[in-house]
Order: C-alpha cells, then sequence, then structure tokens
C-alpha cells in the first residue's frame, strides 16, 4: 500500500510539472486598447478573385518585390484615401487574437533577430503579467497606415473597436494607449467624434506622440526615404528607395510634417550649402535655410523628376500638393480637439537622445549644385533632445488639459519596452498590488538592487552589519550632475543602558553617486552593536 500511495505521488508531482500553468486574471481590471504608430500594424493583400492572403508588411522573405508590388499607390484627392497601385488587390488589418496579432510581433515568421519586428509585444507580455486577459480586458486595434489620420474608414474602424471593447467587458470603459502616429490618430478620432469617445473612453494614454511633427525625420524622409528596420536585417529588407516612393504618396507622412504654426523654441531649419555666382561671376557657397512652410518648394523642386516603372509604366511621383492640402485640413482638426471632461489625459514622452531637428544637405566645401541631387544626398543634423524620432517640444506639445506628462529616457519605439514606463503604466491602469517602490507625485521609481544583512552574537553582545542599495530612475536634467563627485553623508545613534534596555550604537554612511542617464545609485551601510543589559 505504502509502494502505491509513493507511485500516486510521484505522478501527481509529474502532472504538475507538466501541466501548463494558467495564467493570472484580475476581472477587475479596465479594459486596455493599445494602438501603434506608423508601420507598427500587419498588413495583408486579399486578391479579389480567389480570396487568398499574403502578408505584405512586415516580412523579410521577397519583402521589396512584394511591397513595391502591393503596397505602392496613389492618393485620390477626391476620397482622401491612398489607392494601391495593383487593382486586383485590397489591403486589409488582421484581426486575430482581438486585434493584438497585428500590432504584436509584425513578421511572426522570422525567427532570428525576431526582437526586430517586435512592436507591442514586450508590454503584451507585461501586461499579461498583471492580469490582463485577451479579449476581456486586453486588445489591439491595427490600421492601415498608409492613409490619413482622419480617414473616414479608419475613424468608423476604430468607433466599431470602442464598441466591441466596451461590450467584451461588460459595459467597461476603456484605457487607451497609443503610440507614436497612433496619438494622432486618436487625437482626430476624438476630434471628430468627441461623444462617442467620451461615451467609451476612460483614460487615454499617449506615448512619444509627435504631436506638432517629427521635423528633421519627416523632411530626410522626403528627400532620402527612410528604413524601419536597422542592422543585419536591412539587407533582407525594404530598401530605402522603395520605402521613399510609398511615402511620398502617403497622407500619414504629410501629417507628420512640422508645424508651421507652432511657436517652437527651437525653429526646425531645412539648410542648404548652393553654390551660386556672385555678383563678378565668380561662384560662392552660402547657407540657405528655410522653415517649415518654406520647405515645400524644396520638396517640389528636389522631387520634381522622380519617378517608378510600375509593370512598364512609367509613374511620375513629385511631391503631392493634394496630399499638403489634405494634411492641413487634418493639422486644423488636430488644433480644435479637446478631451471631453470625463476623460483623463496622460503623456509620456521620450528624453536624453540626440533627435533630428533640422537638416542640412551639403558643405562649404561640398555644395549643392542641382536642388534635384538632394535626394541622392546624405544630411547631417542639428539634434534637440527627444527619442531619437520626436523632440521632446513636439511630444510635451499635446495642447490638451493633461493629468501629467513624464518624460521617461528611451529610443522612440524601444521605450515601449522600457520598465520604467511599466511602473508608470501599472500605477494610471491600477493593475496588480500598489508598488510600495513608486512615488507618482514626484515620478520616479527606486529599485533595490542589492540587500545583505549579517548579525553576531556572543557573550552578551550582538553586532549587526547592513548594506543595501537601490536605483533611482527619474528625469536626467541634461546630466547636469555627471562631473561631480558622490554625496556622502553620515549619521550615529546611540542609546543608553537601562535595566529593561540594552545599551548600542548604530552607525550608517549614505552614498549618494551622480546621476547618469536618467538613473541615480544609493548605497546604505549600518552596523550597529549591542550589549545586553545584564552583561
Amino acid at each position: 500500500m505504502a509502494m502505491l500511495g509513493d507511485i500516486v505521488q510521484s505522478v501527481e508531482m509529474l502532472l504538475k510539472l507538466i501541466r501548463k500553468p494558467q495564467p493570472y486574471v484580475d476581472p477587475d481590471l479596465d479594459p486596455v486598447l493599445l494602438v501603434p504608430g506608423i508601420a507598427g500594424s500587419i498588413l495583408k493583400a486579399v486578391d479579389h478573385q480567389n480570396g487568398n492572403e499574403e502578408r505584405v508588411w512586415v516580412r523579410i522573405l521577397e519583402a521589396d518585390s512584394k511591397f513595391c508590388s502591393k503596397l505602392w499607390s496613389r492618393f485620390d484627392p477626391s476620397t482622401g484615401k491612398t489607392v494601391s497601385l495593383d487593382p486586383s488587390t485590397s489591403i486589409t488589418v488582421p484581426e486575430e487574437r482581438y486585434g493584438l496579432y497585428a500590432i504584436d510581433v509584425l513578421d511572426p515568421d522570422l525567427i532570428i533577430g525576431q526582437e526586430s519586428v517586435y512592436y507591442f509585444h514586450d508590454m503584451i507580455v507585461e501586461m499579461i503579467k498583471w492580469g490582463f486577459q485577451e479579449g476581456k480586458t486586453l486588445f489591439g486595434f491595427g490600421y492601415d497606415f498608409r492613409q490619413s489620420n482622419r480617414l473616414q474608414d479608419t475613424l468608423d474602424r476604430l468607433a466599431a473597436k470602442l464598441e466591441s471593447v466596451y461590450k467584451a467587458s461588460g459595459g467597461k470603459k476603456i484605457n487607451i494607449i497609443s503610440h507614436s502616429m497612433g496619438g494622432l490618430l486618436v487625437k482626430c478620432f476624438m476630434g471628430l467624434h468627441s461623444d462617442v469617445f467620451e461615451k467609451y473612453v476612460k483614460n487615454w494614454i499617449v506615448i512619444a506622440v509627435p504631436f506638432r511633427g517629427a521635423p528633421g525625420y519627416i523632411a530626410s524622409t522626403f528627400l532620402n526615404g527612410v528604413s524601419f528596420v536597422e542592422g543585419w536585417e536591412q539587407n533582407f529588407f525594404i530598401s530605402k528607395w522603395s520605402m521613399h516612393q510609398l511615402l511620398i504618396e502617403c497622407p500619414s507622412i504629410y501629417e507628420l510634417m512640422a508645424c508651421p504654426y507652432f511657436h517652437w523654441q527651437h525653429m526646425p531649419l531645412l539648410e542648404i550649402w548652393r553654390e551660386k555666382e556672385g555678383c563678378n561671376g565668380i561662384p560662392q557657397t552660402i547657407l540657405e535655410s528655410y522653415r517649415p512652410g518654406e520647405s515645400i518648394d524644396i520638396f517640389k523642386e528636389s522631387l520634381s523628376g522622380n519617378s517608378i516603372d510600375y509593370g512598364g509604366e512609367n509613374i511620375p511621383l513629385p511631391f503631392n500638393l493634394e496630399i499638403l492640402k489634405w494634411a492641413k485640413e487634418t493639422h486644423k482638426v488636430l488644433s480644435e480637439a479637446k478631451v471631453p471632461s470625463g476623460v483623463k489625459f496622460y503623456n509620456i514622452y521620450g528624453i536624453n537622445l540626440e533627435t533630428p531637428h533640422s537638416v542640412c544637405y551639403g558643405s562649404e566645401e561640398a555644395p549643392i549644385t542641382d536642388i534635384r541631387d538632394l535626394r541622392f544626398s546624405q544630411p547631417t543634423y542639428v539634434c534637440v533632445d527627444g527619442d531619437g524620432t520626436v523632440p521632446v517640444e513636439s511630444a510635451k506639445a499635446d495642447g490638451l488639459n493633461a493629468e501629467a506628462r513624464v518624460g521617461i529616457p528611451g529610443e522612440h519605439r524601444g521605450i515601449l519596452c522600457e520598465p520604467h514606463l511599466y511602473r508608470i503604466l501599472k500605477h494610471w491602469l491600477k493593475a496588480g498590488n500598489p508598488d510600495p517602490f513608486y512615488n507618482p507625485i514626484n515620478d520616479y521609481v527606486i529599485l533595490p538592487t542589492t540587500f545583505e544583512m549579517e548579525s553576531l552574537h556572543e557573550n552578551g553582545i550582538q553586532v549587526t552589519s547592513l548594506k543595501e542599495e537601490w536605483e533611482i530612475i527619474t528625469e536626467d536634467q541634461g546630466n547636469q550632475d555627471a562631473n561631480k563627485n558622490s554625496l556622502v553623508s553620515s549619521v550615529s545613534v546611540s542609546q543608553g543602558p537601562s535595566k529593561q534596555s540594552s545599551r548600542s550604537k548604530a552607525h550608517a554612511t549614505v552614498i549618494v553617486h551622480p546621476q547618469n542617464e536618467g538613473k541615480q545609485h544609493v548605497e546604505l551601510n549600518a552596523i550597529s552593536v549591542s550589549i545586553d543589559a545584564q552583561s
């Protein structure tokens, strides 16, 4: 009988080992809807004849050819929509996993280097740990990022998504978390459909949103294109030239241009070293500077000869003035949008990275002789503080009544993986147990990193030593203390003997190291000696 009992226990232990643990689910959480930025959604091309689907964004294998054949498009000013050049297919966004599939890992087939195509993946994993559940309290909204942020088709889909999330969660209002351009999409929706927004939304949290544009990033994108993947993966991905041809016809890109009516503290400029003939007929080199509104003529001239070959047909793709006109109306919608009284708004932005703000082409030694050559020139940048893409000045200028605006160190997309961000979100979403190390008033996070304690008691004498260390994560004020020495403070406390208590003495030393890159290290070393009263 005892042997049978041993067998039963062994089998039970085996079952515990192989049984997949059930994730923790908190039924009291309010639902969250994640909205990505530009290029942050999987896109599929659907064949009109047979209904077959293939992923065209993002993919590594055959990436460039599929991208050009299925996603290259032209803007239709009568509808405000960008339409693919291939008339036999339509572009759709997958809805699996309640919309999360499209914004999680953008190329699920990629095994090596998959982190390069992560979008909300790490955040989804983290939020599930907090008790969120896909389809109950966690949802995603992917969209065709080529389109305008105020395209009615997209706004209708977002309205339907908000309603479905509201119903799926049992009538609970929604927390929207939007990243980058996704914040402009949500702000357009809020401005045009404020009644629907107020009906379904509880809190709106934005992360790294270019409310007044991304000046340096977008100026060089118009003239040179952009690569969304860095490192060795670029060799298998979409070329900058192919991406350039797509973005020239994307209203979303025009809506990310520097706002010309914003009172910039640091005015973004397009600068060109040009060689011109002087009064005496001798060529001279001068530096020309153009403000955001003045840069349009440069874009027009530079892209005047731009074209693509599609199916044997040469299609001109100049700077599109019809899209620019549409984008100006979008900027008007964005500037007039207000947060409804029943909704709370929070703004998180990235800091501590050199961020392109003004763009310069040519040099005094090698000036530009033909503006059309800008497409083939490499720019240099004048940088300001930001997340590497969006300047702090633009990200903070939301024009809305905010409950909080918080800057944390992080790269534009990498910020979505930052533990500091998760601490803030967890607090605002009221997820999990209250964090004893988080101070919401000053907005800093204290992370215990080391704790050691030893105690020795012998012949009525007790000696105890303690060592503890913390990492304080806060806004880095320009590394202002980077070259200063550490601060050292000491304190001693003693207690006299009595019949009831022992004689004891304690001494502690606190070392506060200089702040660097948003982090500050603190050490505590203490020792106490106690002698029993009877000794």
